[in-house]
């Protein structure tokens, strides 16, 4: 039986609150689970002690026995020192995407085309 690490959902429309849990990887994100070992609501300042609740002593317990926690569970642990998240990089996020390239360019070529009108 493969364990997660993962968050479910609650709360109301537009105003979420995830509970952290540990669940049967084949079970619906807001199903059934074994042990809620914390919470997270998103709608709290990021400096909020509240934000993140997390049990220490059982989330180790989980990872002892092979539970893998999902992305962001795993910023969480990385926080709270349990577990180390692996920096990642991509530097082609910032990059424009075709259409926007295009239009640069034409708008560049547009731009130049008085310019060497004039001189």
């Amino acid at each position: 039986m493969s364990l997660k690490i993962r968050l479910t959902r609650g709360g109301a429309k537009k105003r979420p609150y995830y509970r952290i849990v540990v669940a049967d990887a084949r079970s619906p994100r807001d199903g059934r689970f074994i042990e809620k070992i914390g919470s997270y609501d998103p709608m709290k300042a990021k400096d909020s002690p509240e934000r993140v609740v997390l049990d220490v002593e059982k989330a180790k317990e989980w990872l002892a026995k092979g539970a893998q926690p999902t992305d962001r569970v795993l910023r969480f642990l990385d926080a709270a020192g349990l577990a180390k998240r692996p920096a990642r990089n991509n530097p082609k996020k910032a990059e424009p995407g075709e259409k926007a390239k295009e239009r640069a360019a034409a708008k560049a070529e547009k731009s130049a085309a008085p310019a060497e009108a004039e001189a």
